[in-house]
């Protein structure tokens, strides 16, 4: 069968079920983020008490299902995928330092970040918050620790939506190299950036993401510092600087490969 020739090659059977796998349980994932950030959020602020707890329960609840586990899903589909390429076993080391390479490998790092996010931040944050709602609408008592519950899983939430942005441009990386420069998937290796120009960009790159989750999590200041303030209070602006981190990624990939 077609499917299972060269099983375990760059473009074999693994590869495409790994992949069909990422694509739909990342559209799962990345649609119930934005549905968070986006819909749920200015829904709730103009609702009764009442009102919330009831959807937290029918909705959210359910909602927080299908999203952590379409996380995991799309982190395991993507192990997959890197264990079925050829550049996971002898040509790794050359893979890596592509230009498809080290774009795979900011997606990654970024994925990782996010799912760590909401198994390990957002869950039992919202464990937390939900419980409380839920008990406030039924006429008992908030727990006391739900405030900040709520404002940790929502730091980590808008984290995650303003690293989903690059982290999607990036992912398709690869496909824009084996356009433009046929032996960088042929063959695996091929072009890339030198090894000063590699520095530079992992460096622009490691600076970005570790300052906005350590922020993020509120280990640079509280969760009301300065940066989160201006990042992550409104999805608007975490989507435009989103972007902007994006671009300046971009920029700095093209400036030294």
């Amino acid at each position: 069968m077609e499917l299972f020739n060269d099983w375990m090659g760059f473009s074999g059977g693994g590869q495409a079920i790994g992949r069909y796998a990422h694509y739909l349980a990342g559209i799962t994932w990345i649609g119930l983020l934005y549905f968070f950030n986006f819909i749920q959020g200015a829904a709730f602020g103009e609702m009764s008490d009442g009102a919330r707890g009831e959807a937290l329960r029918k909705i959210t609840w359910r909602t927080l299902w299908w999203f952590r586990w379409a996380a995991l899903a799309t982190w395991v589909s993507g192990v997959w995928i890197l264990a079925h390429q050829r550049a996971f076993g002898e040509l790794m080391p050359d893979y890596w330092n592509t230009s498809a390479g080290i774009g795979i490998a900011w997606g990654a790092l970024l994925g990782t970040t996010m799912a760590a996010n909401v198994w390990m931040v957002i869950w039992p944050a919202q464990q937390i918050a939900i419980g409380s709602s839920v008990s406030v609408s039924e006429g008992g008592e908030a727990d006391p620790a739900a405030p900040a519950a709520a404002k940790r899983a929502a730091r980590a939430s808008r984290v995650n939506t303003l690293f989903s942005i690059p982290l999607i441009f990036f992912m398709m990386w690869p496909s824009h190299f084996a356009s433009a420069f046929g032996d960088e998937i042929m063959g695996g290796v091929g072009f890339g950036p030198s090894t000063g120009g590699r520095w530079t960009l992992w460096i622009v790159f490691l600076v970005i993401w570790i300052v906005m989750e350590v922020s993020a999590l509120g280990k640079l200041g509280g969760y009301d510092n300065a940066i989160n303030k201006v990042v992550l209070d409104k999805h608007q602006s975490t989507i435009k600087i989103g972007f902007v981190i994006t671009l300046v990624l971009y920029l700095v990939f093209e400036a030294v490969a």
